[in-house]
């Protein structure tokens, strides 16, 4: 089996247990953006199942095999399932990329840091870095951990979505210095 074959066994089988799992149509609902639309994912039952975060970790690995990447990681709380997943199945595959998360805003206790997964004396100072996302819509999620993460001093080197809605977000990316690659779209949902 080829490796484009390979690839595309596994988005179909994503797509399946995205489907059976953290995807509903037909009624409107209200989104995280604002906005509302009749497609609505929830990912956290996808992410939290063992072949779904297998599946994500590894397309995404994929995606990201030729960057020279030190950490994957993004916002608090759509990050923190996909970051952990691609750092665990990387150490597997002999390819480790430590993961770290963002806070949405700093603890009032401890570090009181907003970045997170980092060990003690360690930055983000001069380290390449991918932003992952469970679901796009407007991107403003991911433009936010990669704000604070170049404020840290990484090189945010792209940002990796698992679905991208497709309203705009690729456009809001650019205007914001970054590449968004999406693993699925909503339409290999409809």
């Amino acid at each position: 089996m080829s490796a484009d074959s390979t690839e595309a066994a596994k988005k179909a089988r994503l797509i399946d247990i995205i489907k059976q799992r953290s995807f509903r149509s037909g009624r409107e609902v209200k989104l995280a953006s604002g906005r509302t639309s009749t497609y609505y994912f929830n990912m956290k039952p996808t992410m939290l199942d063992a072949e779904g975060a297998h599946l994500i970790a590894s397309l995404i690995l994929s995606v990201i095999a030729d960057k020279n990447i030190d950490l994957v990681g993004g916002l608090e709380m759509g990050a923190v399932p996909i970051a952990s997943a691609v750092s665990a199945v990387s150490h597997a595959v002999n390819a480790p990329v430590n993961a770290f998360f963002v806070r949405k805003q700093a603890k009032e206790h401890g570090t009181k840091s907003l970045i997170e997964g980092l060990p003690e004396g360690d930055s983000l100072k001069g380290k390449r870095v991918v932003i992952v996302e469970d679901v796009t819509t407007t991107g403003g999620s991911a433009i936010k951990a990669a704000e604070l993460v170049r404020a840290e001093g990484a090189e945010v080197v792209g940002v990796v979505t698992v679905v991208d809605r497709q309203e705009g977000a690729g456009e809001a990316f650019a205007a914001a210095g970054l590449t968004l690659t999406p693993i699925l779209t909503l339409e290999d949902f409809k």
